[in-house]
């Protein structure tokens, strides 16, 4: 991780208690000296106060060229005591940096710069200690802040990878929580087209009759308006049955158990009734299918009814159900395309593209072919466990 990516943001806060530590420091040290320097070198006290002036102003901009503030602050603290506090601050701004080639030029050039101030920038008084004394303090307060700089800098690093990680994770659970909503929008899409497709394509073709044909009885009338009732009776149960399973509360709803395979009798025979020829033939045990493979099959086949409904709702439909646990489950349904499509044949939906995505989701297959025949061929393998 790059230093400008995990250093903090100053704050006023920050800057007070910065300010306030280097003036404490340079103001310390100057003490010791002032009087000397005002009575017996006046010309230095003022310079020792501009070059810290100076330092104060330089040191703000450390973040954005740290080894030259570090650089420039360290020469001026030879000459001048009030430029001490910049130069530590600079030195430990540099070292929170943890770049060696940065560290170690400027860590031997604040060593040497405080032998040069011992040995030609010292007052009398600061003469009569041991020079030996001088220099390993120096030496170990060198040390003492550039290792605690780089305790704050990897401190830092530590608090802004923990931040990064836990912003790269929010956004992964919020791209979770995306997916898993589009994921169950299309759940809700497909079992609608699968509920709603079929019922309402059966209404529709029984009002249709009723449209064109004008030979028919009352009591036919009556027998069609009755079964256009029913299944948009059927189709709003249904309905309600789905929403319940997608409500949240558990009291929201008591939905009936799903369709399976032993619906596919009476999804046939409704078939027949409303019109359809259907020829189904099941060379498979159904009682022995698991209940998420029966319910696909049973979708599939609902499904592909709806569609010969719409499109060739006058042709013979075959529909035939065949395998077993070790081959899997083969389902294939075939009708003739009609001859002409009429002016008011509805357009292709989206009910094969929902079939296929619920087909694979079990490790399943789907084709839709057309032969030379003129034979519209649906054939859809489930594996016997999902």
């Amino acid at each position: 991780m790059r230093p400008e990516q995990y250093q903090p943001p100053l704050t006023w806060t920050g800057q007070a208690w910065r300010l306030a530590a280097m003036l404490s420091l340079s103001v310390t040290v100057f003490a010791t000296r002032a009087d000397y320097l005002w009575n017996e070198v006046r010309w230095w006290f003022f310079v020792d106060i501009a070059l810290g002036a100076l330092s104060y102003a330089v040191v703000w901009w450390r973040r954005r060229h740290p080894v030259a503030v570090t650089v420039f602050t360290n020469v001026v603290a030879m000459v001048s005591t009030l430029s001490l506090g910049p130069a530590v601050l600079a030195l430990v701004s540099t070292a929170t940096r943890r770049r060696w080639r940065e560290i170690i030029p400027l860590t031997i050039l604040c060593v040497a710069a405080n032998v040069i101030a011992v040995q030609f920038f010292a007052t009398p008084e600061e003469e009569d200690d041991p020079v030996l004394v001088q220099y390993l303090v120096l030496g170990a307060m060198t040390a003492a802040m550039v290792f605690w700089g780089m305790y704050i800098g990897s401190r830092r690093e530590l608090l802004a990878s923990w931040r990064a990680r836990a912003l790269a994770s929010e956004a992964e659970q919020q791209a979770k929580v995306q997916q898993a909503r589009s994921l169950e929008r299309a759940r809700i899409a497909r079992e609608m087209h699968d509920i709603l497709a079929h019922r309402i394509s059966a209404m529709s073709m029984s009002a249709g009759a009723l449209a064109y044909r004008t030979d028919l009885t009352g009591e036919q009338v009556r027998e069609t308006a009755r079964t256009i009732q029913e299944t948009s009776h059927l189709a709003l149960t249904e309905l309600r049955e789905v929403l319940g399973v997608l409500r949240e509360g558990p009291g929201d709803a008591a939905p009936e158990e799903p369709q399976g395979a032993f619906d596919l009798v009476a999804l046939v025979d409704e078939a027949r009734t409303l019109g359809m020829r259907v020829d189904a033939r099941c060379e498979i045990d159904l009682a022995a299918l698991p209940p998420a493979i029966a319910r696909t099959l049973y979708r599939c086949v609902q499904e592909a009814l709806t569609n010969a409904r719409r499109h060739a709702p006058s042709a013979p439909v075959t529909v035939q159900i065949r395998g077993g646990p070790d081959h899997g489950v083969d389902l294939l349904v075939e009708n003739p395309l009609p001859l002409s499509a009429g002016s008011s044949s509805p357009a292709p939906g989206y009910g094969l593209v929902g079939l296929a995505e619920r087909v694979g989701f079990h490790g399943g297959r789907q084709s839709a072919t057309v032969g030379e025949d003129k034979r519209f061929l649906l054939h859809v393998w489930l594996p016997w466990q999902s």
